[in-house]
């Protein structure tokens, strides 16, 4: 199993990239071509897929595109193109803010993806994804996420109040405090 490949990009077509590696060039399929550069050298985050009928590279930008991928495909009923499909058709925070936020409807927006299969994604991983985008504005305001943490709240509920009360300037109490009140109501 590979984490990433580095080395530099060969060859882009409409569903697939060649990243070359000492001399190997590996075909790496992608969510989004286009998002790469020719002849720019670069870490590719790959998962390795083994099939009956052969070996296939799955490639991701980031390591937090990768992880929702494998998330997506540990869904009854979606597959890696399916999973590609749908990192192609919206990016990361807004398919997590999607997931735990229950919204079918943006899920379902996405082509080859249901009402079933949206239903099935959020019912899966309702509270295992997060947004990679978390607001925290000082020492203060993270040392509340981190208490909330410890109390047993899950970090999907601990980054939506963050939202909310990220813009105050409190201490690390008050956020606590705050929050605890967001969360009760």
């Amino acid at each position: 199993m590979y984490s990433y490949i580095k080395g530099t990009i060969v060859d882009i077509q409409s569903d697939h990239i060649v990243l070359e590696n000492n001399g190997i060039g590996y075909l790496v399929y992608v969510s989004n071509p286009y998002a790469f550069s020719k002849g720019k050298e670069m870490i590719v985050y790959v998962y390795q897929q083994v099939k009956e009928d052969g070996i296939l590279l799955y490639g991701f930008n980031t390591k937090e595109e990768k992880e929702l991928f494998l998330k997506l495909i540990s869904v009854k009923g979606i597959g890696c193109k399916s999973a590609c499909t749908m990192l192609a058709s919206g990016d990361v925070d807004g398919i997590c803010e999607a997931i735990e936020s229950g919204n079918i409807a943006y899920l379902k927006k996405i082509p080859g993806i249901g009402p079933k299969a949206a239903g099935q994604i959020i019912l899966d991983l309702q509270g295992k994804v997060t947004a990679s985008k978390q607001i925290v504005v000082n020492q203060e305001l993270e040392e509340a996420m981190e208490v909330l943490l410890a109390l047993g709240y899950k970090q999907s509920e601990v980054d939506k109040v963050v939202k909310k009360i990220g813009d105050e300037s409190l201490d690390t109490n008050g956020y606590v405090k705050k929050a605890l009140s967001l969360i009760v109501k």
